[in-house]
């Protein structure tokens, strides 16, 4: 197996899983519907560490543009392999958005709510605000890969340390993923997204264009910066690129604050309008 297919395989399989957990819970008269928020945390957890299993040992299992961004970004991955890998990724995505679509074939129509139809397939915010956002997705995708780089650098029991890396996904969807649904990675994002545009799903709405630089560019930078963290404060290997993303980090930061801060501080105006009136 070569590694492009190996990264189209790995990745499919992490969209079979965890978009097929989302469909579960979301789609009408599923026999897993309402099963919840840590349903789907555990099962996105377990659709990675099964994509690692499955093609670990052949391309590492990256399945995200974020890792291979950022792994390349330290150096620990080589740059010329990245579009390969990327589009891959993409691909497989692609492929496991449609492989779901089939697996519900009749809950489609069963639905009326077209935005549960796209959350089989992509993610969207639980409160609608582009930058803040974007942080959560910088976040989460931050943590993901320096998180990554942590459990590389320990020695586990042959065969746990795809167990190790789903629990991690499990934990960051428990924790950061709220605001979000915790994308973490633009190609499962993007790839489904895609297949949600492309097929015949009944009453199935806009694919939500608009919102979706948020889980592509969010978690690529979060991807590289937290690589370039991990280098610089836990092997004290600081580069020029490192204290570049951080300023760019910083900046971004600041400005959610103060746009949040803003919304706050109009609110209790709209109200006192409302009740003079």
């Amino acid at each position: 197996m070569t590694e492009f297919l190996a990264e189209v395989i790995g990745t499919m399989i992490l969209i079979i899983f965890g978009g097929g957990v989302v469909a579960s819970n979301v789609l009408n008269k599923s026999k897993g519907e309402g099963g919840g928020w840590v349903l789907i945390t555990l099962g996105w957890g377990l659709g990675v560490t099964f994509a690692v299993f499955a093609v670990g040992n052949v391309s590492g299992a990256h399945i995200n543009p974020a890792v291979t961004l950022g792994f390349a970004a330290v150096g620990d991955f080589p740059w010329d392999k990245v579009p390969m890998y990327i589009s891959a990724q993409i691909i497989g995505a692609f492929i496991g958005g449609i492989i779901v679509y089939f697996a519900y074939l009749p809950h489609w129509r069963e639905t009326k709510e077209a935005g549960l139809k796209l959350a089989v397939f992509s993610t969207d915010p639980a409160v609608r605000s582009p930058l803040s956002n974007f942080v959560t997705e910088l976040i989460g995708t931050f943590v993901l890969v320096m998180g990554l780089l942590f459990i590389g650098a320990n020695e586990f029991t042959e065969g746990l340390n795809p167990l190790v890396v789903g629990a991690l996904i499990v934990a960051i969807g428990m924790s950061l993923g709220g605001p979000t649904g915790y994308a973490i990675n633009p190609a499962r994002d993007l790839g489904p997204r895609i297949a949600h545009a492309l097929l015949p799903i009944p009453g199935k709405g806009s694919s939500d264009w608009g919102y979706a630089w948020i889980p592509v560019i969010g978690p690529a930078l979060g991807g590289i910066y937290g690589a370039l963290f991990y280098k610089a404060v836990f092997t004290s290997e600081y580069s020029g690129a490192f204290w570049a993303v951080s300023v760019i980090v910083a900046v971004i930061l600041i400005a959610a604050a103060g746009i949040e801060l803003k919304k706050a501080n109009e609110a209790p105006v709209e109200n006192n309008a409302s009740q003079s009136l």
